[in-house]
């Protein structure tokens, strides 16, 4: 599949929030909108009913992204998380690559989150650029460029930490050369995600004001919390996530992720998908996730039938994962999360004996491929997280960064944690984040952030390369570097704006 290149987007980025205006939805979710053709970005601004209608395109990429295969190739199988089911029948390259740090500047799917992120951006600022001018209530431009300001900020951060330094686009790109910027430094993209950041938690409302499914105050304010704890501003972090407070943990961990409880108290920002309608919104990411079977049915509790590959098989739990449990008798999230197969596959030559596969998104629905799933980004039980990071990492408070921990793992169903040191409580920390957030996209970028992706994924390689199940594997894979900390630009992006470096490495 082709994929148009960023400069490309930018310069359509106002046609194509004319004309692909999605995350439509009923009831409590957001309102059914029918695209324009008819109209030209110089008139369409007009009403505030044009704006609502621009900014919801400018969540519509993150749709494609999340039910895409680069968000949890690149966030889980590229960590000591999950792989995938090898299958010999139908090789697709592009996601092993990625898992076996073997990818190339002309990976399909690393280029899908490249331009995904910077067509949130080019709809985020064709907003940001008519909204200040625009005469409506006031209350509802504040929410809808804070809105914009969100987008554009989760974006860029999600560019910086997959890429490094990336163009800084704050304008809408109206020739080749204003689409056609060299990378901006990483200081200078984090230093805007903080402003983005900043400015959309002044002006958006709360969740209890918000429509469900849009971005909040909260959700600001937890992003901003996020990027601190990245750059490792430990005050910052504990000061912004402070601020979060319409939040609560649900009481079973399972009901997180059930397409019937979506947007819930403990939800803060997630992505939306409905199935049952003409206009594309469903999502199909958890049938990524089961391996092929005569009847996905078993898993996916959806219609009975058979998938076909290379649709299924990714994602697969690790054996290094499930035993990073503490206590999977104890523990509700192991069954929650995880489920297990035995019996017949669709692979020559292969059958399952007690496979993992993700449990936690296989919910009941009507039509093959298409889920009523949301994706969860921000929840409340990654802030407490980061509060305890943050606290902790700030020495003295270590029975109150404990309470924190403490919250998320008496939810789960486990006993208090009661750390000796700092250094003790910083590790079960990220052990907590690893089974909480499993599955959520989170760990690469932890083991990135926190200095121990080289030593942790050299190890992984290792264990699994002189394991007999793994011996697809070439000599080559996982043999991590410090350049593996960062992705590739694009190849396609550096074919036709040559003010673009590569990372080393690539």
């Amino acid at each position: 599949m082709k994929y148009k290149n960023t400069i490309s987007r930018l310069l359509k980025g106002i046609t194509a929030i004319i004309l692909l205006v999605t995350l439509a939805s009923c009831g409590d979710d957001f309102l059914s909108v029918s695209p324009e053709d008819a109209v030209t970005p110089d008139n369409f601004f007009q009403e505030e009913s044009d704006f609502r209608q621009a900014v919801d395109g400018a969540y519509a990429p993150l749709q494609d992204m999340y039910d895409s295969q680069s968000v949890w190739a690149m966030g889980e199988m590229r960590s000591d998380n999950t792989h995938y089911f090898f299958n010999p029948d139908f090789r697709f390259p592009p996601p092993e690559q990625i898992a076996d740090f073997l990818v190339g500047s002309e990976n399909e799917i690393n280029e899908q989150k490249y331009n995904y992120n910077y067509d949130v951006i080019a709809r985020s600022n064709q907003v940001l650029a008519e909204i200040d001018n625009a005469d409506f209530e006031q209350a509802s431009k504040d929410d809808l460029k804070g809105q914009a300001l969100f987008l554009r900020a989760l974006a860029y951060f999600d560019l910086v930490r997959y890429y490094g330094a990336v163009p800084l686009h704050l304008e809408p790109a109206t020739s080749l050369e204003t689409a056609s910027l060299s990378r901006s430094p990483e200081s200078d993209v984090y230093e805007q995600v903080i402003a983005d950041a900043t400015a959309a938690a002044d002006l958006l409302p709360g969740k209890a004001d918000q429509e469900p499914g849009r971005a909040t105050s909260g959700a600001a304010y937890t992003l901003l919390g996020d990027v601190y704890l990245t750059l490792e501003q430990w005050e910052n972090a504990e000061n912004a996530l402070s601020n979060v407070n319409d939040y609560s943990l649900l009481d079973d961990y399972a009901d997180i992720f059930d397409p019937s409880n979506k947007n819930n108290e403990e939800s803060i920002f997630e992505v939306q998908y409905m199935e049952g309608t003409s206009l594309g919104l469903e999502s199909y990411f958890p049938y990524y996730f089961i391996p092929l079977t005569e009847d996905h049915a078993q898993l996916t509790m959806g219609p009975s039938g058979s998938q076909s590959s290379p649709q299924s098989g990714w994602n697969i739990p690790t054996e290094d994962l499930l035993n990073a449990y503490e206590d999977t008798n104890n523990d509700e999230r192991y069954d929650a999360s995880i489920g297990f197969i035995t019996g017949p596959s669709l692979i020559s030559d292969t059958s399952y004996v007690n496979l993992p596969y993700i449990k936690k998104y296989q919910h009941p629905h009507s039509t093959f491929g298409e889920t009523n799933q949301n994706f969860p980004v921000y929840r409340y039980a990654e802030v407490l997280l980061m509060m305890a990071e943050a606290i902790n990492e700030q020495g003295g408070r270590l029975s109150e960064a404990e309470g924190y921990l403490n919250q998320v793992r008496n939810r789960a169903g486990l006993n208090d944690y009661n750390a000796g040191s700092q250094s003790d409580l910083r590790e079960a920390i990220l052990r907590e984040r690893r089974i909480e957030l499993a599955f959520e996209n989170k760990r690469w970028l932890d083991l990135v952030r926190t200095g121990n992706a080289v030593e942790v994924m050299n190890e992984y390689g290792e264990s699994i390369k002189g394991d007999p199940n793994y011996f697809y594997l070439s000599s080559n894979a996982y043999n991590v570097d410090e350049n593996d900390l960062l992705f590739p630009i694009p190849f396609s992006e550096i074919q036709v704006n040559p003010d673009l470096e590569q990372n080393p490495g690539y």
